[in-house]
């Protein structure tokens, strides 16, 4: 079951840290709220306060690990799936990505080996998610420090196969495909040009900085132009139904973030 095409807008992602100020934030279209952070018994007032005024919220998860060789554990779907109906969410997203094997947590969000074997494996966890969810999944490029030496596959063409087998939604980061392309030399253009854009639930932008070549994917900076610009690309090739933006530590004013919406709303839907 495919994420509805529906125009989600311009969106930040709520965090408690900026409750009061994604309320008052103009342009604010929709938010994501990490999973992990909300006991469905009893929401936040601020994510509250959002759904009565119809402003969507999506519930967005960063353990699932669908990537890894297990299934994905049913407690943390079971888990997704209360997030969904206590918000009412149109749908859920997590990441493509290996987190845990056995009870060995990684720390990180790690790239998935994108080999024949492992794309069988994680078409199988897709659809096991997919039937505990009460909405459909979008799931979502990692920020990759490295690749898997076995890989046989492109992320593009990894993505798209999954998408053909499965339906399942994409969330697109275009700080991580920006990411790929410093740290691993990987063109993210093309990566837009191969990808299944009429899958595209919604978009993810974030800020970050350069430490001795390496792009760091910190969420704690404005948006650079380089991410921007993939951001433009992409809405070239394919409306986006949603763009939101990531900001996850040192928190700027409201005249800041709200000027970091505009610029992602003219990169997204200027014509």
């Amino acid at each position: 079951m495919s994420p509805r095409p529906e125009r989600l807008g311009v969106g930040i992602g709520w965090r408690a840290e900026l409750d009061l100020t994604v309320e008052r934030l103009p342009g604010v279209d929709f938010v994501e709220a990490i999973a992990e952070n909300i006991r469905p018994p009893a929401l936040p007032e601020s994510l509250r306060v959002l759904r009565s005024r119809g402003t969507p919220v999506i519930p967005h998860g960063v353990s699932l690990g669908i990537g890894g060789a297990e299934p994905p554990d049913r407690r943390r779907l079971a888990h997704l799936a209360a997030c969904a109906e206590s918000l009412e969410s149109p749908l859920v997203s997590e990441h493509l990505a290996f987190v845990r094997a056995g009870d060995l947590e990684s720390g990180h969000l790690l790239p998935v080996p994108r080999t024949r074997e492992a794309l069988s494996v994680i078409v199988q966890n897709v659809r096991q998610a997919q039937e505990s969810l009460p909405v459909p999944l979008a799931l979502e490029n990692v920020a990759a420090m490295f690749g898997w030496p076995e890989d046989e596959l492109t992320e593009a063409e990894f993505l798209s196969e999954l998408v053909e087998r499965t339906g399942v939604g994409l969330l697109i980061d275009v700080a991580n495909l920006y990411t790929s392309q410093v740290n691993l030399g990987l063109d993210a253009r093309a990566a837009l040009d191969a990808l299944p854009l009429d899958k595209l639930a919604y978009i993810h932008v974030a800020g970050g900085y350069a430490h001795n070549g390496v792009w760091h994917d910190t969420h704690t900076t404005a948006v650079p132009p380089d991410v921007l610009d993939l951001l433009s690309e992409l809405s070239a090739r394919a409306e986006p139904p949603g763009v939101l933006l990531e900001w996850d530590a040192d928190y700027p004013s409201d005249a800041v973030l709200a000027a970091e919406l505009d610029r992602i709303r003219a990169a997204s839907y200027a014509r």
